[in-house]
């Protein structure tokens, strides 16, 4: 009988095997696809909620097409930020869909910030213009800055403006920022000054049960795309009503989300993002579009980044190995 072992992966180990935000976009791609010809296997994510608006979730997944089973426990505790502590912390089991056994377990804060803006890029694919040069990020962690990085991947982005409540934080995001993608990303003070005149927006501040519905009426623009990566927390009611495309990347986990408080009040849904990757459900269909994409966060994106970051640990010599 061969050794049973597990390749462990640290934060640092995770972020040194080296996988591009354009790598990431394109395994989503690939698992969504699947996801919209229901060849995935998902259920709704179960949680805990030790602290106000802090959540704990297990999140499972097998994606065949990608050879990909596993759970992420990850927890999101907004408190954190005044700790010092990230808000967003947790750890993925990866195991062999063949035999059951756990292949590894990794840390997945990089995993989450990452497949995370990869699955608004994808959104934006089909949603969005293709043509949309201008960023709004209201949010400036890491969200903020993994969204930003993956909708450079795919679209011709010239500029971007950056909002937090915390101004150093949106001073230190624009410079950092500007330097990473090579053109300005300027500050603003006001969160309407990085909404109003964007082709693309990006909400990623604490998800809230109780929004605080910032964003109205009328802030965005037509003809642009919208993702509330903080579900509906950053926005008001009659913005979101203004959709003429509102869509998610998983309808029975936002109908899970509604049971238990969250998305109160908002549009019918027009397609899963999985039906929009497999072209069951038409994306973007005219210039003057408001279309919104509201991503919960699925444990597929999770999973289809996993295997990729195993395989290339092992190929690199990269972990700690333990027995089981």
């Amino acid at each position: 009988m061969s050794e049973m072992r597990l390749l462990y992966l640290s934060q640092a180990d995770v972020s040194a095997v080296g996988l591009t935000m354009r790598e990431i976009i394109d395994a989503l791609e690939v698992a969504f696809k699947e996801k919209g010809e229901e060849r995935v296997e998902m259920p709704p994510k179960p949680g805990i909620h030790p602290q106000p608006d802090a959540f704990i979730h297990a999140m499972p997944a097998y994606i065949p097409a990608l050879k990909s089973a596993g759970l992420k426990w990850v927890s999101g505790f907004p408190e954190n930020l005044s700790r010092g502590l990230p808000y967003i912390t947790g750890l993925l089991v990866l195991n062999d869909p063949e035999t059951g056994l756990p292949l590894s377990v990794m840390d997945c804060v990089w995993i989450t910030g990452m497949r995370t803006g990869a699955a608004t890029a994808l959104a934006a694919k089909y949603l969005a213009r293709p043509d949309s040069t201008s960023v709004g990020i209201l949010g400036c962690g890491v969200q903020g800055r993994t969204n930003l990085l993956a909708l450079n991947e795919l679209f011709p982005l010239t500029s971007a403006h950056a909002y937090d409540v915390a101004p150093e934080r949106t001073e230190a995001y624009a410079t950092e920022m500007s330097e990473k993608i090579g053109f300005p990303v300027e500050p603003v003070s006001q969160p309407r000054d990085a909404v109003t005149g964007c082709d693309i927006v990006v909400t990623a501040g604490p998800i809230l049960k109780e929004p605080h519905a910032t964003i109205k009426a009328d802030w965005l623009e037509r003809g642009a795309f919208a993702s509330p990566v903080d579900f509906d927390s950053y926005w008001h009611p009659d913005a979101f009503a203004q959709a003429d495309k509102f869509c998610t990347d998983d309808s029975p986990q936002l109908r899970y989300y509604q049971e238990v408080g969250y998305f109160q009040s908002i549009p019918a849904i027009h397609a899963d993002l999985g039906e929009l990757a497999a072209g069951k459900r038409p994306g973007r269909e005219r210039d003057d579009e408001r279309n919104i994409c509201c991503n919960l966060g699925l444990a597929i994106d999770d999973m289809a980044t996993a295997i990729l970051i195993y395989q290339r640990a092992v190929e690199r010599g990269i972990g700690t190995w333990l027995p089981l």
